[in-house]
C-alpha cells in the first residue's frame, strides 16, 4: 500500500472557530471536508511543507505555527501519515485558490460536516483546547 506523508493546518480565528476546506470534484473523496494542507515533498521539512501548501491553497503566509498532533490512517488505496499544526498567525484572509469552498466552523460543530476519516481523531482533541 502506498504511504503518503501529509501536513495539515488548523487555523483558528479570534472567535475560536477553525477553518475547513471542501474537497473539489477533481479530488478523491470529493465533497468531504478537511483541514487544508497537502503532501510533504521528499526531503522537505513538515513546517516548510505547511507554509508552502497553505500559500498555494489559501493564499496566506504562515507566520507562527506549532505541532498539534500526528496520526496515521489507512484508506483502501493508501496510508496517510499526517502532521497537524495549529496556525496561530498568518497574513492575508484565507481564500480557496483551487476553487474549494472554505468554512469557519465552531469546533463543537465539526461533527456536523462530512469530514475526512483521517481528520476525525483531531476533532475530539480540538474540543479540549
Amino acid at each position: 500500500m502506498k504511504r503518503i506523508q501529509v501536513v495539515a493546518g488548523i487555523l483558528r480565528d479570534a472567535q475560536g472557530r477553525v477553518l475547513i476546506a471542501e474537497r473539489t470534484v477533481d479530488d478523491s473523496m470529493a465533497g468531504q471536508w478537511e483541514f487544508p494542507g497537502g503532501k510533504i515533498d521528499v526531503g522537505e521539512a513538515a513546517v516548510t511543507a505547511l507554509a508552502r501548501e497553505l500559500a498555494e491553497e489559501l493564499d496566506i503566509e504562515v507566520l507562527a505555527s506549532s505541532h498539534f498532533m500526528s496520526l496515521e490512517h489507512d484508506y483502501p488505496d493508501r496510508q496517510v501519515a499526517i502532521s497537524f499544526y495549529l496556525v496561530s498567525k498568518w497574513l492575508r484572509q484565507p481564500q480557496g485558490r483551487d476553487g474549494q469552498d472554505l468554512a469557519w466552523v465552531e469546533p463543537l460543530s465539526l461533527n456536523d460536516r462530512q469530514m475526512l476519516a483521517a481528520d476525525k481523531p483531531v476533532l475530539e482533541a480540538l474540543r479540549k483546547l
